[in-house]
């Protein structure tokens, strides 16, 4: 079975398949003939940490990216990325795009990428350059034989620029839009969520081109086609948080002759893509796996898989250790610092953070515990942590939180984990996520 990783920078669950007004035609084609997961998270809301973890089954602080890759971050074991077992395994492995889980000189090889389609790509930036990933990975597919293939596509877009999302072909009407929740809708806000709207449309191009290819090459029927997003779209209280509008994120899996065109409400972690992965290609499980396998909630004979799930920030821009653990109603949020304030520099750059810098964010505190009932509040509004009603549930999460810490030999019940050598990373007091003073 041959497997096609499709993967996005801060889409979040932004798409039309997940009810947002953001037209992604070809991405709500194949929601209508792909398992559709209303419930999906990543293991952190982060880039690297995020993708290191699905593709390791393992979360950040256990394979080792507790930051970003291009900050001088590193997985403990590039052996134990999924291109490098697949490529043990028998798979011809390609990379178009991007991979955020190495950097420098001989990253993409050390992941077990046999092939690196990038060094065709002579297109700069933006729209243009990830139109030709996605043509350059319809060339590979179309070449493809009878072994199995596993190709990672890999875009940058729906990642913002320094401030703004990239320029492209397609504006939008900034007039007709609206900020996303909980953003206060402004001209600004506005802009800044048309940004993102034209953006998500060369998404859906790029994943259009891709999807098209495997049909034209007649490989539907024997390939598995993902689409999925690393975190929250670039946004305050979204991305780099651990609110839902953080982990969230979307994920569509075709997997030929099971739950197409089903919506699946179960919580998953995207760590549960590479166990699901093993169990769907007959290939044995490496030990080092946390997840669990979804074939249960792909073939019907479960409706869920997991009780809880956990996700987490070590470093971003600045070190901000948080974990949380989440179950299907009820979100346990801990910090493992003493500050207590907003750090502006794990917040992107645009104009909704320029909108809430001049009217006071830098001013607002933050709880060091944070539990929420998302049955009843599910915008993650209303920190029910000192409410006696909800006691027994906070004592029950957070014996879950630390146990799923010591099984998984977090380095935070040490301590404050220090910034490995040669990482970069901002003081607490930076506004920005490139001021380093």
């Amino acid at each position: 079975m041959n497997i096609v990783y499709f993967h996005t920078h801060d889409t979040g669950r932004y798409i039309q398949p997940y009810g947002y007004a953001v037209p992604t035609p070809h991405l709500q084609s194949f929601a209508e003939e792909a398992a559709l997961f209303r419930q999906a998270f990543c293991v952190g809301p982060t880039c690297s940490p995020s993708r290191s973890g699905l593709l390791t089954g393992m979360a950040p602080h256990s394979n080792g990216m507790l930051g970003l890759a291009h900050r001088g971050f590193r997985l403990n074991d590039c052996s134990q990325h999924l291109a490098s077992f697949l490529a043990r395994n028998g798979y011809e492995t390609a990379l178009s795009g991007v991979q955020h889980e190495n950097h420098g000189a001989g990253a993409v090889s050390e992941l077990g990428y046999k092939q690196n389609l990038n060094i065709l790509n002579e297109a700069r930036g933006g729209e243009v350059r990830d139109l030709q990933t996605a043509r350059l990975a319809a060339e590979f597919i179309g070449k493809q034989g009878d072994a199995p293939f596993f190709l990672t596509v890999g875009l940058h877009n729906t990642h913002r620029a320094e401030f703004d999302f990239p320029q492209t072909s397609r504006p939008v009407d900034s007039r007709y839009v609206m900020p996303p929740h909980p953003m206060y809708d402004t001209a600004a806000n506005r802009k800044d969520i048309a940004g993102f709207i034209a953006s998500a449309a060369v998404v859906d191009e790029c994943f259009g081109i891709v999807r098209q290819a495997i049909k034209d090459a007649g490989k539907w029927d024997d390939t598995i086609l993902i689409f999925t997003t690393d975190h929250g779209i670039p946004f305050p209280r979204m991305k780099c948080y651990l609110y839902d509008t953080g982990i969230g994120v979307s994920l569509m899996m075709r997997v030929p002759g099971k739950a197409e065109g089903q919506a699946i409400d179960a919580i998953v972690s995207q760590i549960d893509l590479f166990p699901t992965l093993c169990e769907i290609a007959g290939i044995a499980q490496p030990d080092w796996l946390q997840g669990c396998s979804l074939v249960p909630l792909l073939d019907g004979s479960a409706s869920e898989v997991r009780s809880e799930l956990f996700s987490e920030v070590t470093y971003h821009a600045a070190y901000e250790p948080m974990r949380c653990v989440r179950t299907e109603r009820y979100k346990l949020i801990r910090f493992y610092d003493d500050h207590d304030q907003i750090v502006m520099s794990n917040m992107d750059n645009g104009l909704s953070k320029q909108f809430l810098m001049q009217h006071g964010i830098r001013e607002r505190n933050r709880s060091k515990d944070m539990l929420f009932d998302l049955y009843l509040d599910p915008v993650e509004r209303e920190n029910m942590i000192d409410d006696p009603t909800y006691a027994s549930i906070a004592a029950d999460l957070a014996e879950r939180l630390e146990s799923w810490m010591r099984r998984t030999d977090d380095p935070l019940l040490a301590g404050p984990v220090p910034a490995p050598e040669g990482t970069r990373v901002n003081p607490l007091g930076s506004l920005h996520p490139n001021n380093f003073e």
